[in-house]
């Protein structure tokens, strides 16, 4: 494609302010769709919407990002929320949650980042840890730590050995969702990386490449957008 593939990125509704207005907004930090140019894609903002609408939004896109946010509702993996956990997204759940079961459908090239692919896992029936400590640094503040990829992934060929990422998170992958398996972990053993073998492109990481300069994983999904 000379113009580069179409790449969805997923927002939020959120109430901002800017001149002399608050209001409802569909926002997304400009970390995600710059991201997607600097790799070669053409970036799409996608305002939260009805999931009965997925199909027809995913068929437009030649790829998707699954963007970070709040924690994944505990009841869409059978439990209860423990102390710490944040309050329900319900609506946006639901949203992604049918994004992502229809880009899987489809054979769309698929990213979730940091919730992105927690909700991935949750899609194809996996857990969540609903708190670790040590991957944040504050409340706000981005940190980095060392992830290792997992040798023979797709992770791995992409960004072969340990990589030092941006981080912001409390929750995990516990139990793996079904066909999926792990391409990266933190130094502590934590899930890092997921992806799906026998899949088109199917990739969740983490950390948060927006906040960082290393197009490596969106590379990935950029090429695999195009077809290439």
């Amino acid at each position: 494609m000379v113009d580069g593939p179409l790449i969805g990125v997923s927002t939020y509704r959120e109430v901002a302010r800017w001149g002399v207005w608050e209001l409802p907004a569909a926002l997304l930090p400009a970390g995600y769709p710059r991201l997607v140019q600097a790799a070669g894609g053409l970036a799409a903002l996608l305002p939260p919407d009805d999931p009965a609408h997925a199909v027809a939004a995913v068929a437009r896109f030649d790829g998707l990002v699954i963007a970070g946010g709040p924690d994944v509702e505990p009841g869409r993996y059978g439990a209860e929320p423990e102390p710490g956990t944040g309050a329900p997204a319900r609506a946006r759940d639901a949203w992604e949650l049918a994004l992502i079961g229809a880009a899987l459908t489809a054979g769309t090239p698929l990213l979730g980042i940091c919730r992105g692919m927690q909700l991935l896992n949750v899609a194809l029936g996996g857990t969540l840890v609903q708190h670790l400590d040590g991957h944040a640094e504050a409340v706000g503040v981005f940190g980095t730590h060392p992830v290792t990829a997992v040798p023979g992934t797709r992770y791995g060929a992409l960004a072969p050995g340990t990589t030092s990422v941006p981080t912001y998170h409390h929750q995990a992958v516990a139990r793996l969702g079904a066909g999926l398996v792990a391409s990266a972990h933190a130094p502590d053993g934590t899930v890092e990386a997921v992806e799906l073998p026998g899949a088109r492109w199917v990739l969740g990481v983490q950390w948060h490449p927006e906040m960082g300069e290393d197009l490596r994983v969106v590379r990935g999904l950029v090429a695999a957008s195009a077809g290439s």
